[in-house]
């Protein structure tokens, strides 16, 4: 009993040592990967490629499209949203600024460009895979789907519009962080979206 105990800890080993040294290549190109955002962009809108045109060319899978769909919703939002939400925790640390008196503090994401990059193209990825078994494949009449999907879409956006205008930030870098020139184009975009959001 206890020889074969022995033998599988032996055998196992040398998968273990593969999975230890493909997961630091992994993370080294990860690594090294993470200063080229336009080329890791790239990479995963071609990926977003393969992927519809696997669905569109065996017309199936609605169910994993669309649970993709609400996912990537939910990564955006992290990514659109603030660290600390002034509505739900009032803190102590970095604050949106909320007049034109306030200091200027940075606009910190809930959840970062490179997070939400490695995220967004995993969850690709995973659902390319589950189109290969078709046990994934649930008919479903796909139209009340993405109905759905961009009702969905447009009420979540309505309300993230809503507080980027309520709290005064815009989730983008536009450029050198300068407060004052950056306070009043920041102002005016703000107003600008306030304009098509409310006046349609």
């Amino acid at each position: 009993m206890e020889g074969t105990g022995g033998s599988s800890a032996s055998a196992a080993a040398p998968v273990n040592q593969w999975l230890l040294e493909f997961s630091r290549r992994f993370q080294h190109y990860l690594d090294k990967s993470t200063p080229h955002s336009t080329y890791r962009w790239i990479g995963t809108v071609v990926i977003a490629s393969i992927y519809i045109l696997r669905v569109f060319y065996i017309q199936g899978f609605y169910i994993v499209s669309y649970g993709l769909g609400i996912y990537l919703l939910n990564l955006l939002i992290g990514f659109l949203s603030p660290l600390v939400d002034p509505e739900l925790e009032p803190s102590d640390g970095p604050m949106l600024p909320t007049k034109g008196s306030d200091e200027f503090k940075p606009f910190i994401r809930r959840l970062p460009e490179f997070k939400f990059w490695y995220s967004f193209t995993k969850a690709l990825c995973i659902a390319f895979v589950m189109t290969f078994f078709s046990v994934f494949d649930v008919p479903v009449f796909w139209p009340i789907l993405l109905c759905y999907w961009i009702v969905l879409f447009v009420l979540t956006m309505r309300r993230q519009i809503a507080h980027m205008i309520k709290y005064r930030y815009i989730p983008f870098n536009l450029g050198k962080q300068v407060f004052f020139s950056l306070n009043y184009f920041s102002i005016f975009i703000i107003h600008i979206v306030h304009l098509l959001y409310f006046c349609r």
